[in-house]
């Protein structure tokens, strides 16, 4: 039986150190699918299409790596999926508390589905989409974050 863990995240813009999360999770996992859901407590800077473009260019030559968009439920997508673990990723204890709080949840949802918390690598801890999309919108570099550029900003 395939390996197969899902990545979850609006992922408004996949960052390095999503990327950093994927490239830690790789050996571990036969198939990693990094599914694109849609956050209702954060309004999404760039279209999904975008979103999965980026993310499918940047893992064009791993076929181990799967990108699609999903609604609902993290672990109801798992289920669907046949995913009996999903990925996230901590830059700090914060997020650490906040990922301990939903792994519980989503263990009572679907104990079939366990959490498996990476640490970020220390060079992109303090990296986050928000930060992004906050350079990205007042028009400072935010290329040391991403691997692919951003289209440019509307006035």
């Amino acid at each position: 039986m395939a390996k197969i863990a899902v990545y979850a995240g609006s992922f408004c813009p996949f960052t390095k150190g999503h990327e950093d999360i994927v490239t830690q999770a790789l050996p571990l996992f036969d198939k990693i699918i990094v599914a694109i859901g849609h956050n209702i407590n954060k309004k999404d800077a760039f279209t999904l299409e975008q979103r999965m473009q980026w993310i499918q260019k940047l893992y064009a030559d791993c076929p181990q790596v799967e990108v699609v968009a999903y609604t609902g439920l993290t672990v109801d997508y798992c289920r669907k999926a046949n995913a009996r673990h999903l990925i996230r990723g901590v830059r700090n204890a914060q997020d650490f508390m906040n990922e301990q709080t939903m792994a519980e949840v989503n263990r009572q949802l679907n104990p079939e589905v366990e959490t498996v918390l990476f640490l970020a690598s220390p060079q992109w801890q303090i990296v986050s989409s928000s930060l992004v999309r906050e350079l990205w919108s007042l028009g400072a570099d935010y290329s040391p974050y991403l691997s692919y550029k951003l289209p440019d900003r509307q006035p």
